[in-house]
């Protein structure tokens, strides 16, 4: 099995040693100065940036916050970063791994097998000493085939299903599982029969994944799998955790709460 992950040494001795490398900067946050500002202050070199609100989701609305995107669209903003057909690709974004591990997901969604998180992100690359460029990348246009399909999808019947015939893993805080507080949708509260697991128990205190994943899963059992959070992005890094701990079956419920709310006849948890 393939890992999801790559250690900054293994990326450094990938550029170093001039092997073939698509690098994508995902630096993005939910609310805040756009993550193309981080880039262009500094990112790695050869390291191309894509938006993951404009091009590798949809635009939102009825699907949820950050749907699955158009797969021509999605292929057009790839091949302009540079990917490939088959070419490895590695992808990065601050340190927390969220936008990565989406952006991750996309890609293996559209057919693309090659593709990993750097895991710590920016924040592991600069404090290993990695070196750090302002300069713009020049681009050549990739070849890549979006072909949809290459991970397994819920949409708001399955996660019902799945939370009550398997597992299915909310990503968020406690208090917004709960239904004592939400943020950022217009409901609170979770899908019936889910399970809490946030994110945050899922890394290190630098931000990596934690090397005990096996364990933190291990009371999962043997059946379906699958992750939903506020709007899909939080939960590709559940997936993310769960393929690097074995679990390469695990579903995202990409519209997450954002598309379940959006029908008022679904119930909603609170507890």
């Amino acid at each position: 099995m393939r890992t999801p992950l790559i250690t900054v040494a293994e990326l450094a001795d990938r550029l170093c040693s001039g092997q073939p490398t698509t690098v994508l900067d995902v630096r993005w946050r939910l609310s805040g100065p756009p993550g193309r500002d981080d880039y262009y202050a500094g990112h790695l070199p050869g390291a191309v940036f894509v938006d993951l609100d404009r091009d590798l989701c949809g635009p939102p609305g009825a699907g949820g916050r950050h749907p699955l995107p158009h797969p021509e669209a999605l292929e057009g903003a790839l091949r302009a970063a540079g990917v490939r057909d088959g070419g490895p690709v590695v992808v990065y974004d601050a340190g927390d791994g969220m936008a990565a591990a989406r952006a991750w997901w996309t890609l293996r969604w559209a057919g693309h097998a090659d593709v990993r998180v750097l895991d710590g992100g920016f924040a592991a690359w600069t404090a290993a000493g990695g070196e750090v460029t302002d300069k713009p990348t020049d681009v050549t246009r990739g070849d890549v085939t979006v072909v949809p399909g290459g991970m397994p999808v819920l949409d708001a019947a399955g996660a019902a299903a799945l939370a009550a015939d398997g597992v299915l893993l909310d990503a968020r805080v406690a208090p917004r599982f709960r239904g004592e507080t939400e943020p950022v949708d217009a409901v609170a509260g979770h899908i019936p029969g889910a399970r809490n697991l946030p994110y945050g128990e899922l890394v290190a205190a630098d931000g990596t994944l934690r090397a005990d994943l096996a364990d933190v899963f291990a009371d999962l059992g043997d059946g379906p799998v699958g992750a939903y959070c506020g709007s899909g992005v939080t939960a590709a890094h559940t997936v993310l955790a769960l393929h690097a701990a074995g679990r390469t079956d695990a579903a995202l419920y990409v519209g997450s709460w954002s598309h379940w709310i959006t029908d008022p006849s679904r119930p909603v948890g609170r507890a």
